[in-house]
C-alpha cells in the first residue's frame, strides 16, 4: 500500500516515513534507510510538514525522520553514521526538548539498537467531508453535436481555423443558401 502511495505522490514525505517503518519491521534495514533519506530530503530542509490538511492528524518532524534514519543505520551496525545522524538531528530538534536524543546518544555509544519514531497507531487519512463529496465526475466538453456544413462535398472534420485554405472551394451552393 504504501508502495502505491508513494507512487502515486512522489514527495510524500510521510508517506516514504511510514514505508521505511515497515521496512524496519521486516528487516529490511538498506531499504529502511533509504525511505528515510527520501523522506527527510521530501522535507525540502523545513522543520516539520503539517499533514492536518490533506486529512492526516500528524505532524511530521524532521528531527524524527533523522533519529529513525540513525535507528536504521544502528540496524545496520553503522554506529559512526548514527552518531552523526543524531547529532544532525538536535539541530533539528526544538530548543528545549533534547532529552531524548541525549539518550539516543548514549544508547548508540553503548551499541545499544535505537527504536524508530512512526505516526501514531490508528492515524489514517481522512479527507474532510466537503472535500470528498466534489469528487463526483463533472462533464466540462458538455454533449457532443453534429453539425452538417452548407459547403457542398465537404468532408473536413477539425477546428474550422484549422483548415487548409483553397482558393473558390468554400463557396456556398445556391441551394444551400435558400
Amino acid at each position: 500500500a504504501f508502495d502505491k502511495t508513494v507512487a502515486k505522490d512522489k514527495s510524500l514525505a510521510v508517506g516514504f516515513f511510514q514505508r521505511g517503518f515497515v521496512h524496519l519491521q521486516l528487516e529490511m534495514y538498506e531499504e529502511a534507510l533509504s525511505d528515510y533519506h527520501l523522506a527527510f530530503s521530501h522535507l525540502r530542509k523545513n522543520p516539520f510538514i503539517d499533514y492536518k490538511q490533506l486529512g492526516l492528524r500528524h505532524i511530521l518532524y524532521a528531527w524524527e525522520v533523522l533519529y529513525s534514519t540513525a535507528a536504521a543505520q544502528c540496524r545496520l551496525q553503522q554506529w559512526q553514521e548514527a552518531r552523526a545522524t543524531l547529532d544532525k538531528a538536535a539541530v533539528w530538534r526544538p530548543e528545549g526538548r533534547t532529552a531524548i536524543l541525549a539518550l539516543a546518544l548514549e544508547r548508540v555509544q553503548d551499541r545499544l539498537v535505537l527504536e524508530p519514531m512512526q505516526v501514531p497507531p490508528g492515524e489514517f487519512f481522512r479527507p474532510r467531508k466537503k472535500e470528498v463529496e466534489q469528487l463526483d465526475s463533472k462533464d466540462f466538453l458538455g454533449k457532443p453535436k453534429v453539425i452538417s456544413s452548407i459547403i457542398p462535398n465537404d468532408e473536413y472534420i477539425g477546428f474550422e481555423p484549422l483548415r487548409p485554405q483553397k482558393q473558390g472551394f468554400y463557396e456556398p451552393c445556391a441551394d444551400a443558401l435558400r
